[in-house]
């Protein structure tokens, strides 16, 4: 059922209502620290996917920063999938959404012990960007990698999905001032390529599938799909150490993502990545399984939307 404004809704701490009803309050932890957790997946053809291994994150997450959202997951999905429902209609056939959950230690920013007050939880819709990245699907990605390092897990794990991805802007910041369409993917302190903002990077070569160690990143559901899949196909996986001399040498490479699936990279500090095709055969192989699996033609989604 649509609401009368035509607006969608949201999940906000035990009652669903109208988007422009949900007043977060300016001192919640999660405005004032970034002292919050959230995870995000989206659908396909109107289809959730993977909701469960999603919220099983969350709550891992939740768990790293010792906060409880005071339900628990099987009502966490109860909950999105009701949020889903209700603003479904408001979507053409061929749009999908974002489908995130948000959790913040709520309105407490001096931490006292044992002080009143709870999680904010925000259960939210978003319409996927299918027409600003459309071209991403032509033309390629290209890779820009800043002199940011990406957090070491030793000083804040990358594992877990928090609202404090300052690190991973700043990098977005200096990818993009050097080319206002780049995708940033930051290194590790070691020199060894690390992730992006919502994206884990993934190398080819001599027929090989090489992809940063998960000690190191955000183990995207993108990506753990992706290894699944070439596995499936009998296609080798490593997850192991890369740099920029094995990103400069790779016959092929792409992103995996939420709202992408797996996108090709075209180049990477512009040195092209291979012999010039966008879309590399075991990429374009692993795109065609990803939407055999989820039964939507995710890059034909994306194309349609190119504008002359």
């Amino acid at each position: 059922m649509t609401t009368p404004s035509g607006e969608r809704v949201a999940y906000y701490n035990g009652r669903i209502v109208l988007e422009s009803e949900v007043r977060v309050p300016f001192r919640d932890r999660g405005f004032i620290f970034g002292d919050a957790v959230f995870d995000t997946t989206r659908t396909f053809g109107h289809r959730v996917f993977k909701l469960r291994p999603h919220v099983e994150r969350l709550y891992r997450s939740l768990r790293y920063l010792r906060l409880d959202p005071g339900i628990p997951p099987a009502r966490m999905i109860e909950i999105t999938e009701a949020v889903l429902a209700r603003n479904l209609p408001l979507l053409a056939p061929d749009e999908d959404y974002w489908v995130t959950q948000r959790v913040s230690r709520g309105t407490d920013p001096a931490f006292v012990p044992g002080a009143p007050g709870g999680p904010t939880v925000i259960v939210e819709c978003l319409p996927l960007p299918l027409r600003a990245r459309a071209r991403l699907f032509r033309d390629g990605i290209r890779v820009i990698v800043p002199s940011v390092r990406r957090v070491p897990p030793e000083c804040l794990s990358p594992r877990a999905k928090t609202h404090n991805y300052l690190n991973l802007i700043t990098g977005d910041l200096e990818a993009r001032a050097r080319d206002p369409e780049a995708w940033a993917v930051l290194l590790d302190i070691h020199g060894n390529l690390a992730e992006g903002t919502g994206s884990n990077l993934f190398l080819v070569k001599g027929g090989t599938v090489s992809t940063p160690r998960g000690e190191f990143v955000l183990g995207g559901i993108s990506r753990e799909t992706a290894i699944e899949l070439a596995r499936e196909g009998g296609i080798s996986v490593l997850e192991r150490d890369l740099d920029l001399y094995d990103a400069y040498s790779a016959d092929e490479a792409f992103l995996t993502s939420t709202s992408l699936c797996i996108c090709p990279v075209r180049s990477v500090n512009g040195i092209q990545i291979g012999g010039g095709e966008v879309w590399g055969p075991i990429t374009r192989r692993l795109a065609d399984a990803y939407a055999r699996l989820v039964d939507c033609d995710f890059v034909a989604q994306y194309l349609k939307r190119l504008e002359a």
